[in-house]
């Protein structure tokens, strides 16, 4: 029975990313060429628009008995057989990827995120693994290359959901996620680029959540060669993140220029030479850098060590309100969370995330209660609702001692000041008030109103679609109240800085002095009046630098 699908639709230089490059052996080269011929022949069958779903599902029964046999009649499996039984490795993996192929041929959609997750298992992880196995690797590498392969083929199904979907009649985006667009129609829609753009990033924020997991991959990699493609996948991986955070793939095609490749390789080249250092660090380090937060002058202000535990706790606060913001379905943000929580369970056993080892290692040098963690996706549970609102002032404290209340009282024992618990707690609510208050209309486009129902009612306001709340009159006089809440914190906090080691809080009071200049804002600008997230001037920043550069 013939198996052959016409000629290859796609040659290793033709992919996005490594195959077989240049800096590998001859040896391992012509294996993964061999691995990669199969996989071709394989996908090339299971897309062949000229062939019913029981032709194809014949053939590539077909080509699975030809790569057992070692059948000579087909080169592909002859040739892959041949290097299972040179190396011990290409046909557990081969057969794994046949069950992502024969997948391909009957399932069109993917219902949630954990579907497509476990279609990567199949279609991506193998490819990994056979690459370790090939170079004799130890197990240590499994869950980092799994994260990178798994990230490298979501990438590729962004970037080809278009041509995915009109010639294939296939789409890797989850059913659910697009349903935000009311149907899947409509999510294609060139015009609707605005609520696309919010799944592609939510998409992206996990895919690089993956990058981020396999940058520890060349740490644990014994072949220098094997590192090296290593390093420039991961590098090729974040650049066309970026690219399709930056474009429509649904309106035009995105991929990595020659220029991207070049680099990567380069990046690769200098990792065979110099041993691979940690690389936890440095995604916590970066994922302060990207966010441009203005808490990051005081993290500066911090020794190495608590810098680095600062930056630990920082990237898990932006890594699970990134969760709770993004555009996923609410349950797939309660199950994302989750995964936090099973995270924080392994913080002193083994961690895998490189957010969970850097945390692991600050809760150990600064004896951070762990249950602060835990009080934080409580709240971004809350904000991972549909719609949110809060009953009463209680509700409202609750929810601040969760959100804010708990990043004060881990920042304060890296600082050193253990005993300004209690300020952290208070300072924490004022500076969550000044959010709340900032964040109104941005808020209240995702259904979000956190200023209590009880005090909207004492108006004479119930509750109705958040944006008609927030436009009428009678809501900017209690956003007057609760500034004037906010006023008193921060008396508060000044009055209790009297009593505190002033020059080790001062990453605090830099946060603080930063939040009381946005209240000032606000207020000035008045509370009818609003257009648009308010924003600290250049002359603002300025103060903040010189403050930050002054003794506290």
């Amino acid at each position: 029975m013939s198996i052959d699908a016409g000629q290859p639709s796609k040659r290793p230089r033709d992919e996005n990313f490594p195959v077989a490059s240049l800096v590998l052996s001859r040896e391992h080269r012509d294996a993964v060429l061999a691995f990669y011929g199969f996989a071709r022949t394989a996908d090339d069958i299971a897309d062949a628009p000229e062939l019913g779903a029981a032709e194809k599902l014949t053939r590539l029964d077909a080509l699975e008995q030809a790569l057992v046999a070692g059948d000579t009649d087909i080169p592909e499996a002859a040739r892959l057989h041949a290097v299972e039984t040179r190396h011990e490795a290409g046909l557990s993996q081969a057969r794994d990827l046949l069950r992502a192929f024969r997948q391909d041929v009957v399932k069109a959609r993917y219902h949630d995120w954990a579907e497509l997750i476990d279609y990567c298992r199949l279609s991506a992880n193998p490819v990994g693994r056979f690459l370790l196995a090939v170079h004799g690797e130890r197990g240590s590498a499994h869950g980092p290359a799994d994260a990178l392969c798994t990230a490298l083929q979501i990438l590729n199904h962004l970037q080809d959901c278009r041509k995915d979907r009109e010639h294939l009649g296939r789409i890797y985006i989850p059913i659910r996620w697009m349903l935000g667009a009311g149907s899947e129609k409509a999510f294609f829609e060139p015009s609707h680029t605005g609520m696309r753009r919010d799944v592609f990033d939510a998409m992206l924020d996990r895919v690089d959540a993956l990058i981020d997991q396999a940058q520890s991959l060349p740490e644990h990699l014994q072949s220098r060669r094997l590192r090296a493609q290593s390093i420039a996948t991961i590098a090729l991986a974040r650049r066309l993140s970026g690219r399709l955070r930056q474009a429509d793939p649904v309106l035009e095609r995105i991929q990595v220029s020659k220029a991207d490749i070049g680099m990567a390789f380069l990046q690769g080249v200098r990792g065979t030479v110099r041993a691979p250092s940690s690389s936890d660090r440095h995604v916590t380090a970066a994922v302060v850098r990207r966010s441009g937060s203005s808490f990051r002058l005081g993290m500066q202000s911090l020794g190495p060590e608590r810098r680095r535990a600062i930056h630990a706790v920082y990237a898990f606060c932006r890594a699970v309100d990134d969760i709770a913001d993004g555009a996923a379905p609410a349950s797939e943000k309660r199950a994302f969370l989750r995964e936090w929580r099973r995270e924080l369970d392994r913080l002193h056993r083994a961690p895998e995330t490189p957010i969970g080892r850097e945390l692991a290692r600050a809760s150990t040098l600064f004896k951070l209660p762990v249950e602060e963690c835990h009080a934080l996706l409580d709240g971004m549970e809350t904000d991972s609702a549909d719609r949110v609102r809060l009953a009463g002032d209680y509700e409202l404290g609750l929810y601040g001692r969760r959100v804010a209340g708990s990043v004060g009282a881990l920042s304060i024992r890296i600082f050193g000041v253990p005993s300004a618990h209690d300020f952290a707690l208070n300072l924490g609510r004022t500076l969550q008030l000044v959010n709340i208050l900032r964040d109104v209309d941005e808020d209240a486009a995702c259904e979000r109103v956190y200023i209590p129902l009880s005090r909207l009612a004492q108006l004479g306001l119930q509750d109705a679609p958040a944006v008609t709340l927030v436009a009428d009159p009678r809501f900017a006089r209690v956003c007057e109240t609760l500034a004037g809440e906010a006023r008193a914190g921060f008396a508060d906090a000044d009055a209790a800085l009297a009593r505190l080691d002033r020059r080790a809080l001062k990453p605090a009071i830099l946060m603080m002095e930063n939040y009381r200049r946005v209240l000032d804002r606000l207020q000035a600008r008045g509370w009818g009046v609003r257009q648009g997230r308010l924003r600290l001037s250049a002359a603002d920043r300025l103060h903040l630098i010189t403050r930050a550069m002054r003794p506290a």
